[in-house]
């Protein structure tokens, strides 16, 4: 009965979440329902003790995280350095090759450390004229945002300012830059594979007589007036490259020479350096970054104070989200059922650690629909297992990081994703038009290169 309430509990989150219900609802109440039919379990204190401990301590780990990204996203917006950036790609690129201006313009955004929703609302004005100009099938382009904005950047090339990138940091003592030789193959396979696959169908619906097609255009209009004052592509482009080259920086001389030995006391969490330099890094590039965009942009702001309360204001929704589908999954993972889902997961490549992992983060992640969320339950339930398996096999830990990371944007962008609805709102294409497209770069590719690292990974390469 008890693994019943689990599977019953799960598959109604995927399909409330499908049906527009919000996971902040969904995630108390079927955590409970999952208790309830496990029988003999105390509910309240379950709810208090173990569902709002989890989601108060992911919010204390990754809230700074969700919050500066959500501000850097829209000080880049408001300040105009995102059109600027994508209009520089676009002429380079040319219009001709509109799927790559695209998919390019939206990826440096999103490397850069601005959030994929910002990216998406700041690209689809300026991607849908491209789109329309080159005649290219409008259906395509909430694929092209998706490839550009929620694969490659979002869980493959090193150094990436995604939560998706920084999740496993404390759980593998690792930093964004895991496995970089590995990531960025698997972000090549992302970016060529996907690439390729859209040209092609592109060229098959212009061989049939598909164009652009007649679509109702109300709600395309950019964020920023047409005739807007936007900077000069250095100036745009400072910000992006600050929060790469200072992440680095940060991660990899200035946090390692600090003498930390304070972190081992307990009002300080007993910790470690390396258990928490990764995160340390991000918080204080994007801090800088900021900053710095907003005197490099002051003149073009029309209130700056109101940008960044925006930006503060749009932080809390996603990371609430996503912390509660944590204390959904530490709910699930105490329940004496979950006992037998962990050792079937664990069971399937016992040899293999790292692919039990990469099939638990997927398995997840496509139940909830969310990647860092996906992520975040396997690794509550199972990190210190696989952690520890890794290391008895003499598996690297950066390795574990970026599968992990690769297996979250798997399976997380079934029809339910949160951001694959979002993204098909603002292109106003629908599921039976577009997802296909969607599925294929977002989830089928992404699976191909984890299953590559993997291959190479397990060979010592």
């Amino acid at each position: 009965m008890g693994l019943f309430g689990i599977v019953l509990s799960l598959g109604l989150l995927m399909y409330l979440a499908y049906r527009g219900i919000n996971v902040l609802i969904l995630a108390p109440l079927l955590a409970m329902l999952a208790v309830l039919l496990s029988g003999g379990l105390p509910v309240l204190a379950t709810y208090t003790q173990v569902f709002m401990k989890s989601l108060g301590g992911y919010v204390i780990t990754y809230f700074p995280l969700f919050l500066l990204g959500a501000i850097f996203g829209k000080v880049m917006a408001d300040g105009g350095a995102a059109r600027t950036i994508a209009e520089r790609i676009v002429d380079w690129v040319g219009a001709g090759r509109a799927i790559l201006a695209v998919v390019l313009a939206c990826g440096v955004l999103t490397y850069g450390g601005v959030s994929l929703f910002v990216v998406a609302f700041a690209i689809y004005p300026i991607a849908n004229a491209l789109f329309r100009r080159a005649d290219v099938p409008k259906r395509l382009l909430p694929a092209a945002i998706a490839l550009g904005s929620f694969t490659f950047t979002m869980t493959a090339f090193p150094g990436t300012p995604a939560i998706q990138n920084a999740i496993p940091i404390p759980f593998f003592g690792t930093n964004v830059f895991a496995a970089p030789l590995l990531g960025t193959l698997a972000g090549m396979i992302m970016l060529v594979g996907g690439t390729l696959w859209l040209n092609r169908r592109r060229a098959s619906a212009q061989g049939k007589g598909e164009g652009y097609g007649e679509h109702d255009e109300t709600g395309s209009d950019s964020t920023l007036p047409a005739d807007a004052t936007l900077p000069s592509f250095p100036v745009a482009i400072a910000p992006v490259v600050a929060v790469i080259v200072l992440n680095a920086l940060f991660t990899y001389v200035l946090i390692p020479m600090m003498s930390a030995d304070y972190l081992a006391e307990p009002q300080y969490g007993e910790t470690s350096l390396s258990s928490v330099a990764g995160i340390w890094a991000i918080i204080v590039s994007l801090t800088i970054s900021i900053v710095l965009a907003i005197v490099l942009n002051w003149s073009r702001f029309k209130d700056v104070l109101e940008t960044v309360n925006t930006g503060t204001m749009g932080s809390l929704l996603p990371v609430f989200n996503t912390a509660s589908e944590v204390g959904y999954g530490a709910v699930i993972a105490s329940l004496p059922a979950f006992a037998l889902i962990r050792d079937a997961v664990l069971g399937l490549f016992p040899d293999n650690p790292v692919a039990s992992l990469a099939v638990a983060v997927n398995v997840l992640a496509g139940i909830t629909g969310s990647a860092s969320g996906g992520m975040s339950i396997a690794l509550n339930a199972l990190g210190e297992q696989f952690a520890q398996m890794g290391q008895e096999q003499g598996v690297s830990m950066g390795l574990m990081h970026r599968v992990t990371s690769l297996s979250s944007g798997g399976f997380d962008a079934l029809p339910h994703n949160g951001a694959v609805i979002t993204l098909l709102a603002i292109t106003g294409m629908t599921h039976k038009k577009s997802y296909s497209d969607i599925f294929v770069v977002a989830v089928a590719i992404p699976v191909v290169a984890t299953i590559t690292v993997i291959v190479l990974g397990s060979l010592g390469l």
